[in-house]
């Protein structure tokens, strides 16, 4: 019992950190992508116009329409310099509201009083060393051009801009280290990039269906174009989850199946040992599926007991480590201090039909033992 319990404690446990560490990197994507993304199938961009924006505003559902263009980019700030992903993006996109509480440092925005504004990851931050509060210096932006066109003039090689940084934003490190939002106009006229856009994204109204809404837009666009949820948008990363949670689980399952097989030996002895007792059961009248179900119900108590106490005692430690934190990240810059966890009714569900599953495997051949030694008295 000892041995099933701690085995369906462990396998809940460990089932609840990957439901947690899930519901962490959705909440974290959540804030730097947008719920539905608009990109062309071939290609890197797309011509965008007043009829085309027109069209996806008018359907049912879609609140904000925001224009964006990303290309990576060289920046440069006093003496330091990093190679980053510039991301332009159109007024709105202060509407989407996805930065508002990851903004570390100065403000969200990207233009006030006419004068345009940058906001910068924190890791582009520490590495140029950038003083949001100091107006002496300005972040320079080179965006390199054809390279196949030759020229004698280094200056035709690429274009320049300088931009005040406006506000520092902190979501995960690769996002941090990577990107640098721009206003729309700005990075147009650094790209040279005129009605041609990368991506639009778009925010849904408040109570709309998702995915009734990216059916439509796909309708209204047409196969040349492709609609993205947040999901499928990092589909890759969470399908490497799933998969890890389920080899996890078969490993753990594996751990149960060893665990039971202490109950297996247990009833094959009891079925050698109790040879006397069947004898007397069937001189009273007991049959032979009475004697096997003896067995069957032997084993479904040892089982059920083990994995009901693995069960609260997993869900106990699971909670625990909710409210308190009981076991930490173990790094200092670590997203979250403790190890998030997230309790799911279907982990237990299942759980549990593989603990009945297991169950039967170790019992049937001790009952069935102890059916033919019924078998061999009534002889």
């Amino acid at each position: 019992m000892v041995g099933v319990a701690f085995s369906t404690a462990a396998l809940i446990i460990v089932l609840s950190v990957f439901n947690g560490l899930e519901g962490l990197l959705r909440s974290l994507y959540v804030s730097f992508d947008p719920e539905l993304k608009v990109e062309v199938v071939h290609g890197k961009s797309f011509e965008v116009n007043d009829d085309l924006l027109s069209k996806i505003n008018s359907i049912e559902g879609v609140a904000v329409v925001t224009q964006v263009i990303e290309d990576y980019a060289y920046i440069r700030y006093r003496d330091a310099d990093v190679v980053a992903t510039i991301k332009g993006v159109s007024d709105n996109f202060i509407d989407q509201h996805r930065l508002d509480d990851r903004i570390v440092q100065g403000k969200l925005k990207l233009k006030q009083d006419g004068v345009d504004f940058a906001i910068i990851g924190r890791g582009i931050q520490y590495a140029l060393s950038v003083a949001v509060e100091d107006e002496m210096y300005a972040l320079q932006i080179f965006y390199i051009k054809d390279l196949k066109q030759t020229s004698l003039d280094p200056s035709k090689m690429y274009s320049r801009k300088s931009i005040r940084p406006g506000g520092v934003f902190s979501i995960e490190k690769n996002y941090d280290e990577n990107y640098v939002f721009l206003p729309l106009s700005f990075v147009v006229d650094l790209l040279d990039y005129g009605n041609k856009r990368t991506a639009l994204e778009i925010k849904t109204k408040e109570g709309a269906n998702i995915n009734s809404v990216k059916q439509k837009i796909s309708d209204e666009l047409g196969k040349s174009f492709k609609v993205l949820t947040n999901e499928e948008q990092q589909k890759d990363l969470y399908r490497l989850l799933k998969i890890e949670k389920l080899f996890t689980f078969l490993a753990l399952s594996l751990l149960i199946t060893v665990g039971s097989i202490n109950i297996f030996f247990s009833l094959m002895m009891l079925a050698i040992d109790k040879k006397k007792d069947i004898s007397i059961l069937s001189a009273i009248g007991a049959n032979q599926k009475l004697i096997r179900r003896i067995f069957f119900s032997e084993g479904a108590i040892i089982s059920f007991i083990g994995a009901a106490s693995g069960l609260i005692l997993g869900g106990i430690i699971c909670w625990a480590q909710d409210q308190f934190g009981l076991v930490g990240m173990g790094m200092e810059n670590a997203v979250v201090p403790d190890y998030p966890v997230k309790l799911i009714w279907s982990d237990f569900a299942l759980t549990s039909m593989v603990i009945v599953a297991i169950t039967f495997l170790v019992s049937f051949y001790p009952a069935i033992l102890a059916s033919r030694s019924y078998s061999t008295q009534n002889l």
